[in-house]
């Protein structure tokens, strides 16, 4: 049997680079949390030019610093969780904005030894051709996925964010996390793969919310699909659930609802912010 919702202790893990103009107000929406019993705070700090280490410092915040070559999205996280004796860990990105005082109690409240990771709403900030990405992989309503969605979901099963999410610690270790790899991208879905087919379930939980977004350029959408690329070519297991289609479904969406929306301005880029993705995950795909 899990232990009982309110006695769940929490670790909370993120990693910071360059993050002085988010790090203050981040840290205190953290603080103010409600219904829940957090452990600690672990900030990792990857070598910054900015002020950072000095708002750590001056905020008595506790903190690891590392050298840049020794970042890794997944090793990184995957240590921290080795290290840690919480229930729960969660994992956030640096540039979330929390939305209210019961995020986090929303994100692990169902977390148990069948629902083994949860991960929450995005809300756009920008009205751009994200907004739409952010409405069709983050909507109103919660769900919960498990191996029985493959056939109907495909891809989509394995659809996860670590920019917010929680996960069962023992079962973080059971399944040995990211398995030592060292993963520039996708090390959300990399994991959500792995608990589903090891027979464990997902929740999206559209009541924890957050504000993620981004204003990316052309050349910046295109390196990330490169190196997603990347990531579907050395996971080509994934493929046979329908990575392309998976894109192209996501494309007709974005479309649609431009039109909708009579956002004519968006028509004139979205044409070649779909081209920087889709050439950005053949080049990523084939390279060498």
């Amino acid at each position: 049997m899990s232990k009982e919702k309110k006695d769940k202790t929490i670790d909370i893990i993120c990693p910071l680079y360059n993050a002085e103009k988010y790090l203050i107000k981040l840290h205190e929406s953290i603080l103010q949390q409600k219904r829940v019993n957090i452990s600690n705070i672990k900030y990792i700090l990857t070598e910054s030019s900015d002020g950072t280490e000095d708002i750590l410092k001056s905020n008595s915040i506790d903190y690891k610093k590392i050298k840049k070559n020794e970042f890794s999205h997944s090793l990184v996280r995957e240590q921290a969780v080795f290290e840690s004796n919480a229930d729960v860990i969660c994992f956030i990105t640096q540039d979330i904005e929390i939305y209210d005082d019961l995020w986090l109690y929303n994100l692990t409240k169902d977390i148990d030894d069948d629902i083994v990771a949860c991960y929450s709403r995005q809300l756009p900030k920008y009205d751009n051709i994200e907004k739409y990405t952010r409405e069709r992989n983050y909507p109103a309503k919660s769900s919960v996925v498990s191996k029985n969605d493959i056939v109907k979901l495909g891809l989509r099963t394995f659809f996860f964010s670590d920019a917010s999410s929680a996960i069962n610690r023992t079962i973080f270790i059971k399944l040995n996390g990211y398995d030592q790899k060292k993963l520039p991208i996708s090390e959300d879905m990399y994991f959500a793969y792995k608990v589903i087919m090891g027979g464990y379930k997902i929740k999206y939980c559209a009541n924890s919310q957050i504000i993620h977004s981004h204003q990316f350029t052309l050349k910046q959408i295109y390196d990330r699909y490169k190196l997603t690329g990347n990531f579907f070519k050395e996971n080509n297991y994934l493929d046979q659930y329908g990575t392309n289609g998976s894109g192209l479904d996501l494309a007709k969406y974005i479309l649609k609802r431009i039109i909708q929306d009579k956002k004519f301005m968006l028509l004139f880029r979205y044409p070649f912010d779909m081209l920087a993705r889709f050439i950005g995950m053949k080049v990523g795909k084939h390279e060498n």
